[in-house]
């Protein structure tokens, strides 16, 4: 298994960065986890859009879905979508529509987006759109998906990725809990958010800090633990110390372009 990352940064884009964007490949099957803000330009240097076989979202927050706007323009207005040929395109009666994977009630938002800007059925012409159930594993190509409820500010989920012996578990964004730590036990790979560099000041919490993020790993038993939703205004090496310090091993810092084999 082989996860890429295309984007890590959190719900304002690093200069040049994207948010939350991976691809995550094992065998034949690529599928494209979270589309947040700048990730679909990211994914056409690495991979032809046209040729991933999903898109699966965690929760319905822009940073991790909002670039299925600019994907779904793509697919429904780009040359070699249309009908007719034209130069470089022999044209096509059947349009390619990746399957994307939201969770549930994901549309009615993506909908609200998409018609706040006068493209309100963007998403269903330009996608095979399915709401998962997250008490159901999911099937796609060479991989299984599982989903664990994790607390946030809206519904999301941690999702579990399976591919021969390995598995990669995402975090999603999430407060302290101890729903992640059982969902990821003994995990080959941990993507968890280390958004802050210390609590929310007030009010509901929603995000981790580097130190809150390592202890979650280390309690999960997880092999290996990737900070990801962090800002390049946060010192990597500061929040990577106090990742180690809670981990009690080494610890990586996302970026994008950075690829993980599992």
């Amino acid at each position: 298994m082989r996860v890429t990352v295309l984007g890590k940064s959190p719900a304002w884009q690093d200069a040049g960065g994207a948010c939350s964007g991976y691809l995550v490949e094992h065998e034949s099957t690529c599928l494209l986890l979270e589309c947040g803000n700048g990730v679909f330009g990211k994914l056409r240097r690495v991979r032809d859009y046209t040729r991933t076989d999903a898109i699966v979202i965690s929760h319905m927050h822009a940073d991790h879905f909002f670039d299925l706007i600019p994907y779904g323009f793509a697919l429904v207005y780009a040359p070699r979508q249309q009908p007719v040929p034209v130069a470089r395109w022999a044209g096509t009666q059947e349009p390619v529509r990746p399957p994307l994977y939201l969770p549930p009630r994901g549309l009615e938002v993506a909908n609200n987006v998409a018609a706040a800007i006068g493209a309100g059925d963007l998403i269903e012409r330009a996608f095979e759109v399915i709401e998962y159930d997250p008490d159901e594993p999911l099937t796609i190509g060479s991989m299984n998906l599982r989903f664990q409820p994790v607390p946030h500010f809206v519904d999301t989920w941690a999702i579990e990725f399976t591919g021969g012996d390995k598995r990669f578990v995402f975090g999603a964004d999430c407060r302290p809990n101890d729903e992640i730590v059982e969902f990821a036990r003994d995990a080959d790979l941990l993507i968890m958010e280390s958004t802050l560099p210390r609590p929310e000041r007030s009010g509901m919490r929603g995000h981790l800090t580097p130190e809150e993020a390592g202890e979650h790993a280390n309690r999960a038993g997880a092999k290996q633990l990737v900070l990801t939703h962090m800002s390049d205004e946060l010192d990597q090496l500061w929040a990577k110390t106090e990742a180690e310090d809670a981990y009690g091993g080494p610890v990586a810092v996302a970026g994008e372009g950075a690829v993980y084999t599992l």
